[in-house]
């Protein structure tokens, strides 16, 4: 299988990593790319009291390494705390100081990923302590760290950390964008949209349907911003984001629906939340946020999450197979022009 020193160093088998976003990447997910040789990734934002259970669903589904994923716009030391204590030995941290939680993992034998948008962050990061950066191009989704296309800032951020691992994520759905962060670079990537339109995302199913219809996604600073300002974000176009469009992007704030709250009862939603649409949300999909990057133009169906890891996999490996061989017809070719 294709492989590289980061998936050695960390015991997985291939460079495929699933984004934890939020209570969508749970268990199953995460446990299906596991199991699949690559590194689920579960969504631990928010969860302090629930991390713990989390793990042990997880582990239960799967013997393979896996992640926890935690976004520092707030204090994650106590969760971080609590899966360091349950084994997790991968955190993948997002939006802040990683310093803190690089300590404690450390401290425990675990290594710290972050996710940076910019070769400043990343430079940043390696002095923090981390063990690898995850490159974010500005064609990811979700929240977007930066503003700079993936094919610049990975073999940017590569040069600028060397010799720590780099990995790719934004705007990768197939095994080409997979072949193309390797000859980048990139030790690996880092896959978002591509899961969530698989079976066992725990997201909203007409999510899912239109990950896979649409191609476009628009790009806004301050739309869906309840409960995380000032971070700039990627998404579907539906109801509320034409809305606020067409409006001259008008704000006016009211309660959308419901959502079943991880600490029991439900919770009132307000229009521009910026929350995972899943099962849990009771209310109008045109009114919630539908995370997702430009790889929606890549991603035709609903599949299995083991079964997109083999197909990347799968592709990246022959995309590599014939850019080799063609370099070496085309040597071959200069050569015996040259005699």
């Amino acid at each position: 299988m294709l492989t590289t020193p980061f998936c050695r160093d960390i015991g997985i088998e291939a460079p495929v990593l699933s984004v934890g976003f939020g209570t969508g990447a749970g268990p199953e997910l995460v446990a299906a790319v596991s199991n699949a040789g690559g590194l689920g990734v579960l969504g631990g934002t928010g969860m302090r009291e629930l991390i713990a259970e989390r793990i042990e669903a997880t582990r239960a589904l799967t013997g393979r390494p896996f992640g926890v994923n935690l976004i520092l716009h707030e204090d994650q030391s106590e969760t971080a705390s609590i899966a360091l204590e349950h084994g997790v030995r991968i955190l993948v941290l997002f939006w802040g100081d990683p310093a803190p939680i690089v300590a404690l993992a450390h401290d425990a034998g675990a290594k710290v990923l972050l996710q940076v948008g910019s070769v400043d962050e990343a430079r940043t990061a390696v002095a923090a302590g981390v063990d690898a950066v995850i490159a974010q191009g500005v064609e990811a989704g979700g929240h977007v760290r930066g503003r700079t296309a993936l094919s610049v800032l990975v073999p940017a951020v590569v040069d600028a950390v060397a010799p720590l691992p780099v990995l790719a994520s934004g705007g990768i759905a197939d095994g080409r964008g997979l072949a193309a962060a390797l000859a980048l670079g990139a030790q690996g990537v880092s896959l978002g949209t591509r899961f969530v339109a698989s079976e066992e995302a725990f997201v909203d199913e007409e999510y899912k349907r239109r990950v896979v219809a649409e191609t476009e996604t628009v790009y806004a600073a301050d739309l869906f911003d309840g409960g995380w300002p000032d971070a700039p974000h990627r998404m579907l176009r539906n109801g509320v984001v034409r809305e606020w469009e067409d409006d001259g992007k008008t704000r006016a704030g009211e309660t959308i629906g419901t959502l079943d709250s991880i600490r029991g009862g439900q919770v009132e939603i307000p229009r521009y939340s910026a929350f995972m649409t899943t099962p849990a949300f009771h209310g109008d999909i045109e009114e919630a946020p539908l995370w997702a990057g430009e790889s929606v133009a890549l991603v035709h169906d609903i599949r299995s999450a083991g079964e997109i890891v083999a197909t990347m996999v799968a592709e990246a490996e022959a995309a590599l197979y014939s850019a080799t061989t063609y370099s070496n017809e085309a040597q071959q070719s200069s050569a015996k022009s040259a005699s």
